[in-house]
């Protein structure tokens, strides 16, 4: 083979390993932003099977970036970061107020914040 030949070669591998690459690259980011758009408006309670209770103090000022971080810390949620959207696209956004809440790991993320936004009805006898 011609030196001219095998730089041919050689060129065409490297240009097909660079869109394997790339197109793995756009998949996995694709794949992790769709999961992450989803997450958003459909989140699972973190256990429902062995529930468990936190109080969870809000105090005056806590912005859903803080409340996120606290729910995750206590075990509640599973992203303090994905709780910030999800509280911008809810019909709570800007409601959470401060108070002390008994929250537990069977609920999901809207049902903490309509508890935390005061907008829980009182359950029927």
């Amino acid at each position: 083979m011609s030196k001219k030949m095998l730089l041919s070669v050689l060129m065409t591998l490297l240009k097909i390993t660079a869109a394997v690459v790339i197109v793995l690259i756009v998949y996995k980011f694709s794949f992790s932003a769709y999961d992450f758009g989803y997450r958003i408006f459909v989140e699972d309670p973190v256990d429902s099977i062995g529930v468990r209770t936190a109080s969870v103090t809000i105090v005056e000022g806590k912005t859903p970036k803080e409340i996120g971080k606290i729910l995750e810390e206590k075990g509640l949620i599973r992203d303090g970061f994905l709780f910030i959207f999800q509280e911008m696209f809810s019909e709570y956004h800007d409601e959470l107020q401060p108070g002390v809440y008994e929250l537990n790991t069977g609920m999901t993320p809207f049902e903490m914040m309509q508890i935390m936004a005061g907008q829980v009805e009182e359950e029927k006898e």
